[in-house]
């Protein structure tokens, strides 16, 4: 058996060999957690030569864009369980599973186009719950 080093086939025993391709989808599922958790690794923050980056603030962001938006949020979080199950199941899918709607559709044995009219239906009726 061999396993690919450095651009070369290196020959391994068995054991040698299911540890490598363990330890490498380990890794491989490890960084897709990290994408869809948003992680950040303190490696982006360093230069190549392991320094620590400067950070400076961005000055021009806008701190009452901000806190209108964080307000936004906490409404439309109360405002999710207010609606039914299935609504609340296809909401979760697309916005925060990030499927899309023809996966969304094919889950639920539905065409992409009743996914669609469903969530704009619900995107309104989460507009006319949040203004309230």
């Amino acid at each position: 058996m061999f396993i690919p080093i450095q651009g070369c086939l290196l020959e391994v025993v068995r054991e040698q060999y299911t540890d490598f391709y363990r330890d490498k989808e380990r890794w491989r599922y490890l960084q897709k957690l990290d994408t869809k958790n948003s992680l950040l690794s303190l490696d982006g923050f360093t230069d190549s030569e392991g320094k620590p980056l400067d950070f400076i603030a961005d000055e021009a962001a806008d701190i009452a864009e901000t806190v209108v938006n964080a307000v936004m949020v906490d409404r439309l979080k109360a405002a999710l369980p207010l609606l039914s199950d299935s609504e609340q199941e296809l909401i979760q899918a697309i916005f925060f599973d990030g499927l899309s709607e023809r996966e969304v559709g094919a889950r639920l044995g539905i065409t992409q186009s009743v996914v669609n009219k469903r969530k704009a239906r619900i995107l309104i009726k989460l507009r006319k719950i949040i203004e309230n």
